[in-house]
């Protein structure tokens, strides 16, 4: 075996979740992103009895040792303050304050060998933090030959796990358990058995799973800390949609901002010829600029005066951002015919995708719900395109989701392509519209969504997008393959009474999407997990 002092390569692995590592596209790739999410951040301590120490000097140094393994692996996904060892409960109350004064997010409570769980329970208490155990062994086997007593209890980790249930659901913490291996790269030098055990699944399985949870963590962080813009109104008749701003607030922590067209239209008429020709310049690098639809009339090569419009009202959205400070935004107006602020929102889908996939996600139709949806899939860095049913393809077995957007640039599948249209159907106006599929692959559909008493749930499903046609009108599409045929997939969803429309994201997220929703006290379900 491989041995060497205690830490070695400990932040190798599982790399920190980033939107490059994750969703970095030649496309999104271009545009500066103007909000990140908040990191996260991570209370930790290792548990013991502190009447080991004694019994087998070393021992109290190696199992600190691991939480400090533990500390470094967990760094690159947040700002992680490690209390050490707890094995009183004088000790507990001072990390608790610790935790506080730090504002931490999520508490890992590490079992580094027996601890008894009143000289730990207070931080849990305390700190009204959500709490997750880690049952991490160092070695998959002991060396059954060579082991003696302090040898171990440097491996008897799982021995507390169950007394910590026990005691937290009797006290009303609500609790989490990962299980697995430590995932050490090198054996250190004071054990007698191997523990490196980085490559095992067992391992690197809970390691994700570590991830997830505070990268779930920075979410509800980033959803606290955030501002949701509300302009115009919802799209009247759309009954699932219907939100109330003090229920948003209340179950995400988000300031509703509410905004007035004048807000938007204001900033439209500060847009400088400079501007509109720096923006253009971005759009034509990023976009391809479409002839007429072979299929549609009302689909054709957007006109010059159309393109103008567009960027100067990207423009204004960006100002609009900028002078709010928002994170996310949802949209939509409906005025008399001809009017400033209709001819406004006829140039307004190519900017909110830009601004999408600049990190400020924003949502048609006024549908708050699915802006809350969308900012998770950004801030987990995994995209988050406004999308809803189109149709079925029963002879491929696909679902099509889409939209006339917006759109997440960051996600697409090559070059997204700009359609001037006729009209929008359903609404009011003409304009400039993205045309794009989300790249092929694992993808997960969220919907946040609400029941009767006006909870807020969270349904997120898994597929994987195919290469097949679209419809080539202007509008965003992705052929959805589930787990369940069309049909039985439908009835499963459609039970489940999500709002009609959601957030398509790239890569297998239910997991991720779970924890979250765990932390947020949201009911979770799904058709494929």
């Amino acid at each position: 075996m491989t041995r060497r002092g205690f830490l070695g390569a400990a932040g190798a692995g599982l790399g920190a979740a980033t939107w490059d590592s994750l969703v970095g596209h030649e496309n999104g790739g271009r545009l500066p992103r103007l909000r990140e999410g908040k990191r996260p951040r991570v209370g930790l301590y290792s548990i013991g009895h502190e009447r080991y120490w004694e019994q087998f000097p070393g021992l109290l140094e190696r199992l600190l040792g691991y939480g400090r393994f533990i500390e470094s692996r967990m760094k690159p996904w947040g700002d992680v303050f490690y209390a050490g060892m707890v094995d009183h409960e004088a000790k507990a109350r001072r990390a608790a304050a610790e935790f506080r004064r730090q504002d931490v997010d999520i508490v890992f409570c590490h079992a580094a060998t027996y601890g008894m769980s009143a000289s730990h329970i207070t931080i849990a208490q305390d700190c009204g933090r959500p709490v997750v155990v880690l049952n991490l062994q160092p070695a998959a086997a002991m060396n059954y030959d060579k082991t003696g007593t302090g040898e171990w209890l440097a491996q008897c980790v799982s021995c507390c796990v169950p007394e910590i249930a026990n005691a937290f659901r009797r006290c009303g913490v609500p609790f989490r358990v990962v299980s697995g291996l430590l995932g050490l790269e090198e054996t250190p030098n004071v054990s007698v058995t191997d523990e490196n055990t980085a490559a095992r699944p067992e391992a690197i399985a809970a390691w994700r799973e570590i991830a997830d949870w505070i990268r779930a963590a920075g979410v509800v962080r980033t959803l606290r800390d955030g501002r949701m813009g509300f302009l115009g109104h919802t799209y009247p008749g759309m009954l699932d949609m219907y939100s109330d701003f003090t229920m948003i607030t209340a179950q995400t922590g988000m300031h509703v901002e509410v905004l007035e067209m004048c807000d938007l239209a204001r900033l439209a008429e500060t847009v400088t010829d400079a501007e509109k020709r720096r923006k253009l310049a971005e759009i034509e690098g990023m976009f391809e600029i479409s002839e007429d639809s072979p299929s549609d009339p009302l689909a054709k090569r957007p006109r010059p005066e159309q393109l103008d419009a567009a960027c100067r009202l990207a423009v204004a959205q960006e100002k609009l951002v900028g002078e709010f400070d928002l994170d996310a935004l949802t949209y939509y107006y409906r005025g008399a015919p001809g009017n400033e602020y209709e001819r406004l929102q006829e140039a307004a889908i190519l900017g909110y995708s830009l601004l999408t996939a600049q990190g400020v996600p924003c949502s048609g139709e006024g549908d708050m719900k699915t802006a809350v949806a969308m900012k998770i899939s950004d801030t987990l860095g995994v995209g988050g395109s406004y999308s809803e049913i189109v149709a079925a393809d029963y002879d491929r077995g696909t679902i099509i989701l889409g939209h006339d957007g917006p759109f997440h640039i960051g996600i697409a599948d090559g070059r997204p392509i700009l359609r001037g249209m006729g009209l929008y159907h359903g609404k009011w106006g003409a304009g400039v519209s993205v045309e794009a599929s989300v790249r092929k692959g694992p993808v997960t559909m969220l919907n946040v969504t609400q029941d009767g008493r006006g909870r807020l749930r969270m349904i997120a499903n898994e597929g994987e997008t195919i290469d097949a046609p679209i419809l080539r009108i202007g509008n965003t599409m992705s052929h959805v393959r589930f787990l369940l045929p069309p049909a039985r997939m439908m009835d499963a969803w459609f039970a489940l009474a999500p709002t009609h429309h959601g957030a398509l994201s790239v890569g297998h997220n239910t997991e991720v999407f779970r924890k979250v929703a765990d932390l947020l006290d949201w009911p979770y379900d799904s058709v494929t997990a």
